[in-house]
Order: structure tokens, then sequence, then C-alpha cells
């Protein structure tokens, strides 16, 4: 299959694709959407930190309104109900609970999150908690952040207060959403919060990550044993940039270290020999206690994130970008960020989990992309590009459910367009268009789209 898999025969046809219980949602970050950062007791978090220094994101601007969802989640989940959405993926804003990220209980924080499952199981719609989506309470990062092993701890005695009130409703746990964008990303090149730097940095808060995984897990089923727990991993379709030996290599270490020194350890098999010789060789391991990752506690689903295929070169090693990769620029059609569109990676990166760790329940928790959207004079918008990459990728999803991939779950990212992180508001990738000044939240066309995609779906 090419870039342009078929979708065609419309959204009925798609859905009769799926079966009756697949779980058809979209998902949301609480920074990127919540706004209300100083309302109810909440702490500050490292996103509050990082977008308010100077030249951090686009324009200097941060989360601290971003879509008014914690005043407006009342009309926002009227509006996922008009959609038609099984269900929802969002993420508890850990310094909105514990404002200091340990220690006493923001009783007004929690209540918020009560108030919003409740909100969705009165209109039909599955809640699909995320604990952890990079807003880790300011306290915690001045004591050490991501490189101190005790935050471990700290997010167990968090993931437990949160499942003790909300577990009895609750059936869809994520511990951690992308902790390699996370750790790298925010820990080794700076771009993300907290803003950190130097590889070696970044594998030590990965490492910490993986402990803090399996320690939420623990506390989650001591006080919710019938949850379904799992984690969230972004995952590329990756390929070497050309036939040389140089770029299959690098092409090698770029899935190593993106992609399996997360899912090895996940599922008990610890970190990849040849990155841990790669690692070691380069001096980027010194400290951590690697045999600690090696028994994982047992999920009972992957979420996986998926956007994008990458061709991988071959470059220098640097102590930022300590794997000696590059991602090239995509060819042929491409996002409004430059991300290649390529459908048939979901299915390939699907079956490959499949294939390459054994049958697991999997769950598509984002996909989309972000285009320039068209405003028409009667405030309508049409974002046809939009449309037809979620017509493509979802019909990609069906191909890896005809190859027996047991996939039972796919979420839009996202809802809202909303603060996108280092981008500020300039990329948008929701279904629904927000009108920031004014908060006007429109519908566009790819959200009309997959209004009728799910409506054909309950249809059946």
């Amino acid at each position: 299959m090419s870039a342009v898999t078929d979708a065609s025969g419309g959204p009925v046809a798609l859905a009769r694709r799926f079966p009756p219980d697949f779980a058809f949602g979209a998902a949301t970050a609480a920074y990127q959407i919540e706004g209300a950062v100083a309302d109810d007791g909440r702490g500050p978090s490292i996103w509050d930190t990082f977008s308010h220094t100077r030249g951090r994101t686009r324009n200097g601007e941060t989360g601290d309104v971003a879509c008014d969802h914690y005043h407006r989640w009342r009309s926002d989940l009227d509006l996922m109900a008009e959609l038609g959405l099984r269900a929802y993926r969002f993420s508890i804003a850990w310094p909105r609970v514990q404002p200091e990220g340990r220690g006493p209980v923001n009783q007004a924080g929690l209540d918020f999150y009560d108030r919003l499952v409740d909100g969705l199981l009165e209109r039909g719609i599955e809640p699909w908690l995320t604990l952890y989506h990079w807003d880790l309470p300011q306290a915690l990062q001045d004591a050490g952040g991501w490189t101190d092993a005790s935050l471990a701890d700290r997010l167990a005695e968090y993931a437990g207060i949160v499942a003790g009130r909300l577990g009895d409703r609750v059936g869809r746990w994520i511990t951690l959403n992308e902790p390699r964008t996370h750790a790298f990303i925010g820990h080794a090149v700076g771009r993300h919060a907290p803003g950190g730097h130097g590889w070696a940095n970044g594998l030590r808060a990965a490492h910490h990550l993986h402990l803090a995984h399996a320690a939420a897990v623990r506390a989650i089923r001591t006080v919710a044993p019938e949850a379904r727990i799992g984690v969230c991993h972004d995952i590329a379709h990756v390929i070497p940039a050309s036939q040389s030996v140089d770029d299959a290599g690098a092409a090698r270490r770029h899935d190593g270290a993106m992609h399996r020194w997360f899912l090895d350890p996940t599922f008990g098999r610890g970190y990849p020999s040849d990155m841990v010789e790669w690692y070691s060789s380069n001096g980027l391991l010194e400290g951590l206690d690697l045999a600690a990752v090696a028994g994982a506690e047992p999920i009972d689903f992957l979420a996986v994130n998926y956007y994008r295929r990458e061709r991988i070169a071959d470059v220098p090693v640097t102590p930022d970008w300590g794997i000696g990769s590059s991602v090239l620029s995509g060819v042929g059609e491409s996002t409004g960020n430059g991300w290649e569109v390529w459908p048939d990676g979901l299915r390939a990166v699907l079956s490959r989990i499949q294939a390459e760790y054994g049958t697991i329940e999997l769950a598509v928790t984002e996909n989309g992309a972000t285009y320039p959207d068209a405003i028409g004079a009667d405030g309508s918008v049409e974002d046809a590009e939009r449309r037809s990459y979620l017509a493509r990728h979802v019909a990609a999803l069906a191909d890896a459910r005809d190859e027996g991939v047991p996939v039972n779950a796919y979420f839009v990212w996202s809802l809202l367009d909303n603060f996108e992180w280092g981008e500020g508001y300039g990329a948008r990738f929701g279904i629904v268009h927000v009108d920031f000044p004014t908060q006007r939240r429109t519908v566009k066309s790819s959200g009309r789209w997959y209004q009728e995609l799910l409506g054909a779906a309950d249809a059946r």
C-alpha cells in the first residue's frame, strides 16, 4: 500500500469495517486546553514556567487561558456528545490535584475531575484517563524533576490519590503520555519543558519515567483492581533515507532510541542490548541501574500515538542528540508542520508491535494533523486536507484489523485547537476550530466527517 491508503466509499462504508463496540473518540491534554492556571488552588507546573520564559514558545504564548475548558467543560462535553464520541481521552493536571506534587490533596482540583467524569458518563462517553501528560508540578522540578529517582514514588502517590477518587467510574488508565518525547525533547534538546539539555540527561529522565510507570501501575491496581491500565508510546514508521550502510545503521539506532528503548522495557525485556552498547561506548549511561527496568509490571493494553513516517539519515553525534541520526524533511505530501503523510505507516506500526511483542490489545490514542484553517464568510471551517488525512488513516487502521491486529480504539488528536506546546497557538490540530479571543467553537468539516463516521458506526 502507499501513502494514499484507500478510503473510498465514504464514512458509511468505512464504519462497516469496524465492530459495533469499537471505541471511536478524541483526545486532549490538561495544560493544552484547561487554562485557569491559578484557579481553585492549582499550583504551577513546569509548562507554566517554561511558557513564561522569554523565547521558549512561539510569540511567547502560554496556556494560561488556552481553551478555557476548566470553565467551559459542560458545553465542551455537550459538543462531544453532538459529535457522537464514544470515548474521550483526557489528562489530569497533577498540580491541580497536588499543587506541590506531594503531600496535601487539593480537593477542589479532584472535584473538577469528579464532575468531568460524571458528565462524560451521563452523556454515554467512556472516560480514558491519562495520569501524566508532561505538566510536572514546578515544586518537584525544583527538587530535581525527572532526573531524581524519587519521582517514581511521587507519581505512585499521585496515581493512588486519583485512582482512589475516580477508579469506581474510570475503567481505562494510561500512566504516561509519550515518555520518550518528554525525556528527550524536554530534557535533552530543550524544546519542551523543563528545557533541559544533554542526551545523558534525557536518558536519566527516561529511566526514571520507566520506574514511575511501574510504580503507578502498582498503585492503581491497589485501589482500583478492576482497572485496565496501559502506557502511551508514540511510534513513527522509520525507514533509512537511502540504501547506504550508514543510513541503515542510523535508522536502526533511531528506532532503538525512540521506540525500542521504551517498548522493550514496557514488555519486560529490559533495555535493548544494541542501544546499551551504543550508549555505553559514548559514556551516556553512567549512574543508571539498567537492571531496574527488567521486571516490568504487566499492562492490559498499549496506547499508541502515530503521526508520520520518518526517513533517517546518518549524522555526527552531538551532546544533545546522542544517536547520530537526523529526520529528513518529508517527501511528497506533508502536513502543515512538514510531517510526511504516510497512512500505511499506521498499519505497519500496529502490525510490527504484534509481530515483535506478541498479541496485546492496542489503542490508537492520538492521530491527526495540523493544517492552516480557511474560515469562510459564513464562519464555516473547510479543512479538506485534515478530513482526507483522517479518512486515510482510519482506513489504514481498518487494514490492520483485517490483518488480525487487536486494535479496539481510535482517538483523533485533537478534539479542539489548543495550546500546542512550543508552537503556541500557531499549530491547529483540532477537528473543532477555537477562536481564542472569543472562545467560540466551530466544528470543522473534518469534525463533521468524523461525526458522520461515528453516526454510521452507531447505526450498525
